[in-house]
């Protein structure tokens, strides 16, 4: 009997793992590989009620902002980042705190009303008593929430410094919020789990109520007026605010582009230069019960630690953020946005790191004296995120 030589059964299958083709990144809007039929079937469903509209007989309003997640959450696709800005305001407390004037209809200004509202002569809310301090905040894209959701807090507690031991000038901190978890969501880091993180948003930008937030926005502070508001709270069923929750978590991150060799030397320049002291390239997300979120490396590029940005960005508080804290805004799927920062003030990449101050001052100045190749070459590896 004739036997193949052990070399060429080792060449066949060479030949043959080379045939086989690397399964394809996920596209934008794309489920996370890995997920079961059901929770693909749950997935869809979602996405269906965050592309459509509420009315306002379907509790709409009678304050809100937009008329559908995806009316904020369109571009380039649904789930991504979207052209509206809204005002976000505080105060200051008689002790000198933060208040983020939430007795008083605050932090977000909610821009739009029904029509039962304007029939009143109510055609937004107006701003709460007390405010000291506004601001303009984008809207965020939602890509790769489930996998920051799935990291555990023990993670993000063991990247804080905040009293700089380390002496790097970096002293980043959790934002521990009531109840021991990290927050992760929002830019002030105010937000520690998707689910309210999803809930906060039905209400705060569609005035739409549900088990998790189940009072209505008010008027500055005060009672809508009777008969604007025609559905009795919770307007979501639990059934909806589930089948979102599961399309915002089953949400795939954006896919690197492909580096050419000058976003190569760009990448390595991104930790020389300091940046990724904040923008932490990979976490790595814990045990999980949907097994495409568990144990898997994230390239989010964030700490989603509070930082001091300097007093050129800061704005308003937000409960224990203060004005000039905000957290590391993670960079994956940055080449997809038009606009950086919290809100939106910087048209191009250079632009949003030159506004870097702060903590991140060190890095900014690293970067400002790099030489022209260099820094186009770092550019060019932000690009490709």
């Amino acid at each position: 009997m004739h036997r193949k030589s052990p070399w060429s059964l080792v060449l066949a299958l060479g030949l043959s793992a080379a045939c086989v083709q690397p399964p394809p990144a996920p596209e934008l809007d794309d489920p996370l590989p890995g997920l079961s039929d059901d929770e693909l079937e749950r997935f869809e469903q979602g996405e269906a009620i965050f592309e459509g509209t509420f009315t306002a007989a379907q509790g709409l309003g009678p304050l809100f902002n937009a008329e559908g997640c995806a009316v904020c959450h369109s571009e380039p696709t649904d789930g991504g980042s979207g052209p509206l800005d809204e005002t976000h305001v505080s105060g200051i407390g008689d002790e000198g705190e933060c208040d983020s004037l939430l007795e008083r209809g605050g932090p977000v200004v909610q821009e739009r009303a029904t029509p039962a509202l304007q029939a009143l002569g109510i055609e937004r809310e107006p701003l709460p008593a007390g405010v000291t301090a506004s601001a303009q905040r984008t809207t965020p894209d939602v890509f790769g929430f489930g996998l920051i959701d799935a990291i555990p807090d023990m993670t993000l507690l063991a990247l804080a410094d905040p009293d700089d031991r380390d002496g790097d000038g970096i002293s980043g901190r959790a934002n521990v919020l009531p109840g021991g978890h990290v927050g992760r969501f929002g830019r002030k880091a105010a937000g520690a789990s998707l689910a309210a993180f999803n809930a906060g948003a039905f209400r705060i930008e569609m005035g739409l109520t549900s088990s998790g937030e189940p009072f209505e926005n008010t008027l500055a502070g005060q009672p809508l007026p009777t008969g604007v508001d025609p559905l009795a709270e919770p307007e979501l069923s639990a059934e909806t605010i589930a089948r979102v929750n599961d399309y915002v978590r089953f949400l795939a991150p954006p896919a690197p582009a492909r580096l050419v060799e000058a976003g190569q030397r760009g990448k390595i320049l991104f930790e020389r230069v300091g940046c990724a002291a904040c923008h932490v390239p990979s976490l790595r997300t814990g045990d999980h019960e949907v097994r495409a979120l568990r144990n898997q490396v994230l390239f989010a590029y964030s700490d989603f630690l509070l930082h001091d940005m300097g007093p050129e960005l800061a704005d308003i508080c937000m409960a224990d953020a203060e004005s000039a804290e905000f957290r590391t805004e993670p960079l994956m799927g940055l080449r997809h946005n038009g606009r950086f920062l919290h809100d939106g003030r910087a048209a191009t990449i250079r632009a949003a790191i030159d506004a870097h101050g702060g903590e991140a001052a060190l890095a900014r100045d690293a970067f400002v004296a790099l030489g022209e190749r260099e820094r186009a070459a770092l550019l060019a590896f932000l690009g490709s995120l």
